[in-house]
């Protein structure tokens, strides 16, 4: 009988994080350069939110200067699960809460993280194995 997978087996491992005191204009450098959207924000070494490319649009849209940091615009009440928490839970708990992303902690550390991009990427497998082609039995 097959198993729901557990988060950390579809987490992004090590993931960047900013300072919360960094520049938002270094975040979305940042997240342009590794080509992601989502970075975990730290205060001296201590997880403590999250901030998107999202969150960085709309605060340019609302205020030009460039001088906003990532504890202006950051998210501070974040989801985080454990490594071993099953997918199905998290991707339930993510879209009932219209959440972009989960922060996968190991012992009170950050582990990886788990975004809207990565369900539709596992969503895109299961798909895809689930309805593969039979092979060999269709007619030309």
């Amino acid at each position: 009988m097959n198993r729901i997978p557990t988060i950390k087996s579809v987490m992004t491992a090590f993931p960047y994080w900013i300072d919360i005191n960094e520049t938002l204009v270094a975040a979305e450098k940042m997240m342009l350069e590794h080509d992601i959207n989502h970075l975990p924000v730290k205060q001296d070494g201590k997880l403590t939110g999250v901030i998107s490319a999202h969150d960085i649009k709309q605060s340019k849209e609302l205020a030009s200067e460039s001088k906003q940091t990532v504890k202006d615009v950051c998210i501070l009440n974040v989801y985080k699960v454990n490594m071993d928490e099953p997918l199905d839970n998290v991707v339930s708990y993510m879209a009932n809460h219209h959440i972009g992303s989960a922060l996968v902690m190991k012992d009170d550390r950050l582990a990886g993280v788990f975004t809207v991009n990565d369900a539709c990427h596992c969503f895109v497998d299961y798909l895809r194995y689930q309805f593969r082609p039979s092979g060999g039995d269709e007619i030309a």
